[in-house]
């Protein structure tokens, strides 16, 4: 079984866990680029994930995707998309429901790769989704890798610039971890027993607390009712008897 979350202080006793394999940049069609889709085409289970220049000032809007990564178990291919776009090949892969494509929060990555050509999507996993039928309620990479496969990813690079003339190596290899990583507890999740969270459990630690206190002074609030219609009550009986005392005293007295 997994942890339902995993604390950071946890991680950062974890191994350092990195894409082992071969990365190779596509910047452009030829023979490397048809090599890429040769072999990505082969895959049954692909990781999934893209990365935009960050926008560091407030009202500025977001960059499109600069770069794909599809990563398969010994081979990672970075697309970079701002240089050579999305050809029709690489589409095709994305719109084949048979190549499973694994990462997290998927819908965003496929949306803004939409916006540099129309495809239509099929056969994409997000982990964020569905890690909690394992009995997880983490949703970032760097937590679910933590929590699934036991090592660490440095998520150093990030906020690079992923529009540069050219990218680093540390650039490259991040990027074709985050992809990969995804496909790793992909294949781990299929591979383990499912333990569902319930209702309760799936709430972020917060909402869990403002429910409980909320169903507490709702609880309260009833308690509280309770013991004031029993005062009333009380309060109404010894008035009666009272009343009834006057009148048999009364009674009595002109007797």
């Amino acid at each position: 079984m997994f942890k339902i979350s995993i604390a950071p202080e946890e991680i950062d006793n974890l191994p350092l866990g990195w894409f082992p394999g071969q990365i190779k940049v596509i910047d452009k069609p030829g023979i490397e680029y048809d090599k890429a889709i040769f072999y990505l085409r082969r895959q049954k289970i692909l990781g999934f994930d893209t990365e935009s220049r960050p926008v560091f000032s407030p009202g500025q809007h977001g960059n499109g995707v600069a770069l794909l990564q599809l990563s398969g178990p010994e081979k990672a291919y970075l697309f970079r998309t701002g240089m050579l776009g999305m050809r029709k090949s690489l589409c095709s892969i994305l719109s084949n429901e048979k190549i499973i494509k694994v990462g997290a929060a998927s819908l965003d990555d496929v949306r803004g790769l939409q916006k540099l050509h129309g495809f239509k999507a099929a056969g994409f996993i997000d982990l964020q989704k569905i890690a909690w039928e394992w009995g997880i309620r983490d949703k970032s990479v760097k937590k679910l890798a933590a929590n699934i496969l036991g090592c660490r990813i440095s998520k150093a690079q990030q906020l690079s610039n992923w529009e540069a003339q050219e990218l680093t190596e540390a650039q490259c290899r991040y990027a074709a971890t985050d992809a990969w990583v995804c496909r790793e507890m992909y294949i781990r999740l299929l591979a383990s027993e499912k333990h569902p969270l319930t209702p309760e459990e799936q709430m972020p630690p917060q909402d869990r607390i403002a429910r409980e206190q909320a169903l507490a002074r709702k609880e309260a609030n009833i308690q509280a009712q309770k013991a004031q219609a029993a005062r009333a009550r009380r309060r109404r009986r010894k008035k009666k008897t009272a009343s009834n005392n006057d009148k048999a005293d009364t009674k009595e007295g002109q007797g």
